[in-house]
């Protein structure tokens, strides 16, 4: 899932903020060369879908004249319930047969109607038969394809590459810890709405999921339990995430919000156990802003049994001193995961 870099901008479009990267990548490895954050529009993006294009497309433009890029090609990544990433398992054939396979297949596993939406897959190398090959199926809805290409071009640039977050964020894990043979490594990335959860086996995709829970359910369980606004509630969160003095009652919130998260990704480690013939992880590592949630990170670990690391995606990305201080650097890594890997990928990369 590697891709050395060209001339793209990483642009990762998120419920509470978009971030932007830039990055060079030759022989001696990555370097940082610019990265931009700004909050996301009100309401205008809701469960990966782009609600209102003409304002994140005007935010998307501000944030790449504030960064001063010269690029005119952006790497995205879609995600949300109208993206499924799904693993199968056809019979064995050959290469320029599989596209029309593929399109039956869907139709058996997809939950939307074949006609409306995109198609694209990739073909694992190992394979639990020899007589069988193992691909990855990727579908999205034709309207949140739409939604993406559009608030693009609105901002005054072209869509390059249109990828999916889980695959954003294996291609950063892979610059910065490399393939890891015989290991099941699972990477967690708690987002605002969501939490990306992807799953790599001898350095390659095998299980990608978005998990409708992220920092937007300590908000407004905090606003329903205490009675304040969903602004007044949010503050209360970021001032428990950052120590400050707020009531008991917030960080009983908390606690019982991880335990509500932690079901979820439960069910999720479940769900691969019982599509992947058994498989447990290995090794886990999470990033995202919501990670920063006071327990919650220590809440997974004890409930699930899994020991989680921190993901750095700088680990093995230079960054020119002058611009990017180690402080900054550690205080926007846990935002970084998904938008460094976009920002690897080249124009005309398939997902």
């Amino acid at each position: 899932m590697f891709f050395k870099s060209k001339k793209v901008i990483g642009l990762d479009i998120g419920t509470s903020s978009i971030k932007l990267a830039e990055m060079d990548f030759n022989g001696k490895g990555a370097q940082l060369l610019s990265f931009g954050f700004a909050p996301t529009p009100p309401n205008s993006v809701s469960g990966g879908e782009i609600v209102d294009i003409g304002a994140v497309g005007m935010a998307i433009q501000s944030l790449v004249n504030e960064v001063k890029s010269k690029r005119k090609s952006i790497a995205t990544a879609m995600w949300g319930t109208a993206v499924i990433v799904k693993k199968i398992t056809i019979p064995k054939m050959d290469k320029k047969l599989i596209k029309d396979q593929i399109r039956f297949e869907a139709e058996q596993y997809i939950p939307f109607d074949i006609n409306n939406i995109s198609l694209a897959h990739h073909i694992l190398t190992a394979s639990s038969s020899p007589d069988t090959m193992d691909i990855l199926l990727i579908a999205a809805q034709n309207e949140l394809v739409t939604q993406y290409t559009q608030v693009i071009e609105i901002s005054g640039l072209t869509c390059g590459v249109l990828d999916v977050s889980g695959f954003a964020l294996a291609n950063a894990f892979e610059l910065n810890y490399g393939k890891i043979p015989g290991e099941v490594i699972g990477i967690l990335n708690f987002g605002a709405s969501i939490t990306n959860f992807v799953v790599l086996q001898n350095g390659e995709v095998i299980f990608c999921r978005d998990i409708p829970v992220g920092g937007a359910n300590y908000t407004n369980e905090i606003h329903k339990a205490m009675g304040v606004t969903v602004a007044e509630a949010e503050a209360l969160k970021l001032s428990a995430i950052s120590r400050r003095e707020v009531p008991d009652e917030v960080h009983s919130i908390i606690s019982a919000t991880n335990e509500a998260v932690t079901e979820e990704i439960r069910s999720s480690l479940d769900f691969l156990s019982a599509t992947t013939n058994g498989l447990v992880l290995n090794r886990c590592f999470y990033t995202g802003g919501s990670s920063a949630t006071s327990g919650l990170t220590e809440t997974v670990s004890r409930v699930t049994g899994i020991l989680l690391e921190p993901f750095n995606p700088f680990l093995r990305v230079k960054a020119n001193p002058k611009k990017f201080s180690p402080e900054y650097l550690e205080q926007i890594s846990s935002f970084a995961g998904v938008v460094t890997g976009l920002a690897l990928r080249e124009v005309g990369d398939a997902t």
